[in-house]
């Protein structure tokens, strides 16, 4: 009788078989008690002995017999289907990273355009560009029909704008703007209304609508007639550098000192320009009777 090998002295193929021998003497016993305890059904004969000796001699890693062969023996058209796979997983994968790289493009242009959106522009004064002639003009009481708006100071084809600007509505007065206006040297003391259009004008001195107000930053436009409706600035022209303007609001009072004054064109509005620092432009028509010009006194706010 032959001694028993030890495990270690066994080949692979027959350790292989003497588990599966084991495995098999397991599963019957348990079958057999399953059989007993009603748990189990037959439902196919035994093998046969030839096929549960091929079944037990088989070998456990039997592979398909193509996933057996060398790379090389493999057919033509498997090797050039992995290849078309592979491009394509390269592909796919270059076209993930250029979308990841213009999302990132994309989501910083957007980036910027927000913050160009949120940004708040540099207030600035606006210029007084709806004016196409200085206030107060009119003809001569003398002439023929009276005193009344001249509008043929006003270039023809800017006539419909200064008609429709004259309709607009005259915003109610707040408590910063200008109500009365004093001038010693010449004895003025007048009123100011809003607006310098024909009706405003008939009742003392009008502040051009969107001028500086009183001691505030920019340039304070007054107007008033020489020669009708009271004649309140009859006497421009006798204002000196040095004489006082005062101008006064529902809180307080402002003092400015005249620093010149200038005989211009009804068309030269620049005069009525914002300024950087607050300053006072008085108008009216000039000469006396004739009113085909404008004479204008400049002042500059005292001790601002």
């Amino acid at each position: 009788m032959s001694k028993p090998k030890l495990p270690e002295e066994l080949s692979e193929q027959e350790l292989r078989r003497l588990l599966l021998d084991k495995r098999r003497v397991v599963c019957r016993q348990r079958l057999e008690r399953f059989r007993r305890t009603g748990r189990a059904v037959m439902l196919a004969p035994d093998l046969p002995p030839a096929a549960l000796e091929e079944w037990r001699t088989s070998p456990l890693d039997e592979t398909p017999e193509e996933s057996r062969l060398p790379e090389s023996a493999r057919s033509p058209r498997r090797r050039w289907m992995d290849r078309i796979l592979l491009v394509v997983e390269v592909l796919a994968v270059l076209g993930l990273a250029g979308i990841l790289f213009n999302g990132m493009g994309l989501l910083r242009t957007l980036n910027q355009e927000v913050a160009a959106a949120l940004q708040q522009p540099t207030l600035s004064p606006t210029p007084l560009i709806t004016a196409v002639v200085l206030p107060s003009g009119h003809t001569p009481p003398t002439s023929h029909g009276g005193a009344q708006p001249n509008e043929a100071e006003i270039p023809e084809h800017l006539r419909p704008l200064v008609q429709s600007l004259a309709n607009l509505p005259i915003p109610t007065p707040g408590p910063e703007q200008a109500i009365r206006i004093q001038i010693p040297a010449i004895q003025v003391d007048a009123p100011v209304v809003q607006g310098v259009g024909w009706d405003q004008l008939k009742k003392g001195v009008g502040q051009y609508i969107g001028s500086a107000n009183p001691g505030q930053t920019g340039n304070l436009v007054l107007s008033g007639h020489n020669d009708v409706y009271g004649e309140v600035f009859r006497r421009l022209d006798e204002l000196e550098p040095g004489d006082t303007i005062i101008t006064f609001t529902i809180n307080r009072q402002y003092v400015y000192v005249v620093s010149g004054r200038q005989i211009v064109e009804p068309t030269q509005v620049e005069i009525m320009a914002p300024t950087s620092d607050p300053t006072l432009t008085l108008i009216s028509c000039y000469p006396y009777l004739i009113d085909n010009k404008r004479i204008v006194v400049f002042a500059k706010l005292q001790n601002p």
